[in-house]
C-alpha cells in the first residue's frame, strides 16, 4: 500500500478551548502515540486530510507524518477519527505509530472478482456473509482489498477462507473455515396467474352503513329503535 505524507503541526496546549480555536483556524486536533514513545498533540490541515481520503486513502493507509519545522518524521496510522454527528466534519484524530519492520493486524475488505455460473446461467443470488477478514503482514504490505474468485460458484456452492489463494506476505489471522460467500436460490415468486387467483379470492370491502347504527351483542338499541320496536309491540298487541 502506498505511503502518504501529511504534515502536522505540534500542539502546545491541550484542552476544549485550545482544540476549538484550532478548529476555528482550519486544522484538526490529533495525537500520535504508540511504539512505546511518548503520546504527543499535533494538529492536521482539514483541507489536506480531506484531500488524500478524496484520492483514495482509507483505514489502512500508512502515512509518513511530517513535524512541521523539523526534519522529524514518523510512521502512523489512523486509529480513529471522530467526526461531529450533525455535520460530519472530522473533530479529532488518532494517529498510531507503526514500525514498518514490525507485522501488525488489520481489517481488509473483501472483493468478489467474476460473475459466478449459479447468478449467470442458474438465476441464483450472491450472497457475502463475511464482509472483511483480519490478516497479519509489514505495514508496507498491506493489500488494498483481498480478491475472492467467485466465477466457478453454482448454486449451493460456497467459499470458505481456507479457499481463498494466499497474499504474498499476508497472513490471514480468521479460522480457516469462516464462510466468506456462497450462491443460493432466489427468492420464488408467484406466477401472475397464481396473484391474480390470490387476489380475487380476497375478501370485498364492507359495505359502509349510512344511516343506523350496528347492534352490538350486549349494547342497549338506540333510542330511537328501542320506540319503534315498542310501537310494532303495542301494535301486534291489539
Amino acid at each position: 500500500m502506498k505511503t502518504i505524507e501529511l504534515t502536522v503541526e505540534k500542539r502546545s496546549t491541550k484542552g476544549k478551548n485550545e482544540a476549538r480555536r484550532t478548529r476555528i483556524g482550519g486544522k484538526i486536533p490529533a495525537v500520535v502515540y504508540g511504539a512505546g514513545k511518548p503520546t504527543v498533540a499535533v494538529s492536521v490541515d482539514r483541507r489536506a486530510l480531506s484531500d488524500v481520503f478524496r484520492e483514495g486513502a482509507s483505514e489502512n493507509t500508512i502515512f509518513l507524518l511530517k513535524l512541521e519545522g523539523t526534519d522529524q518524521s514518523r510512521h502512523a496510522m489512523i486509529k480513529e477519527l471522530q467526526r461531529d454527528p450533525a455535520t460530519r466534519k472530522a473533530q479529532h484524530v488518532d494517529f498510531v505509530r507503526v514500525l514498518m519492520d514490525t507485522k501488525i493486524r488489520v481489517k481488509v475488505t473483501l472483493e468478489a472478482v467474476g460473475t459466478a455460473v449459479g447468478v449467470k446461467t442458474e438465476g441464483g443470488i450472491l450472497e457475502i456473509v463475511t464482509r472483511e477478514v483480519e490478516i497479519e503482514c509489514l505495514p508496507g504490505a498491506i493489500p488494498q482489498k483481498i480478491p475472492v474468485d467467485v466465477s466457478e460458484l453454482k448454486i449451493g456452492d460456497l467459499i470458505r477462507l481456507a479457499d481463498v489463494k494466499a497474499v504474498e506476505g499476508v497472513t490471514f489471522v480468521d479460522p480457516p473455515d469462516r464462510v466468506l460467500l456462497h450462491v443460493t436460490h432466489p427468492t420464488a415468486e408467484k406466477a401472475p396467474e397464481v396473484a391474480a387467483a390470490e387476489a380475487a379470492a380476497e375478501p370485498t370491502e364492507p359495505e359502509v352503513l349510512k344511516k343506523g347504527k350496528v347492534a352490538v351483542e350486549g349494547e342497549e338499541p338506540a333510542a330511537e329503535e328501542k320506540g319503534k320496536d315498542q310501537d310494532k309491540k303495542e301494535k301486534k298487541e291489539k
